[in-house]
């Protein structure tokens, strides 16, 4: 991994006002996914928000996976559902599926901003100490990775897993159930 002192996101913010300002600054879908975490911020450990907002960035990942099979693969809805239910959604198996679904790999300042901010939760939840400035630092990753994987999922896909996506499939008719299966299967859905 690079020295994460060079990442766009950095430096990160000094305090707890400086989280809320950059959260404040992100494009406004990504400001609403992450709303909550407005109110968990000022008055809770950080590591309650940082918990939060990996679980909103893991559904994220999720629907990016949903989406792109449903809209650029137009497979049946219920079965990308069904699989993507079955799907580990581990670092490493998202990158491959991503790159499975999109035909292009998740960009690396993405990925070192990701690990960055993994690598404090990871600590967290391993029980060991983390400096109030690595939440900091790993919450402001999350929010600059949130807008730019934002970014990325539209130009590849036409679509945006932090904003609403109400008709993000267009009008063009899913293949059968049977196509469908096949092509999930080939994509490496797990599917039965």
């Amino acid at each position: 991994m690079n020295d994460s002192s060079k990442l766009p996101w950095t430096p990160a913010p000094a305090t707890r006002k400086g989280v809320l300002k950059r959260l404040r600054n992100a494009p406004k879908p990504v400001q609403e996914y992450f709303a909550p975490a407005e109110e968990l911020i000022e008055p809770y450990p950080l590591e309650v928000s940082l918990s939060y907002l990996f679980s909103r960035l893991e559904r994220a990942h999720i629907m990016a996976l949903y989406c792109g099979a449903v809209k650029c693969h137009k497979v049946d809805i219920k079965l990308a559902k069904s699989a993507l239910e079955r799907f580990e959604n581990r670092p490493d198996e998202f990158r491959k599926m991503f790159k499975n679904v999109f035909g292009k790999k998740v960009p690396q300042s993405l990925i070192e901003t990701f690990d960055c901010a993994q690598n404090v939760r990871n600590n967290v939840l391993h029980g060991k100490s983390v400096k109030p400035e690595d939440f900091r630092k790993a919450i402001a990753a999350i929010i600059y990775y949130a807008t730019e994987f934002d970014e990325t999922c539209s130009e590849l896909g036409k679509f945006r897993p932090f904003g609403k996506l109400q008709g993000f499939k267009g009008a063009a008719a899913p293949m059968d159930k049977s196509a469908s299966r096949l092509v999930l299967k080939g994509l490496g859905f797990p599917i039965s």
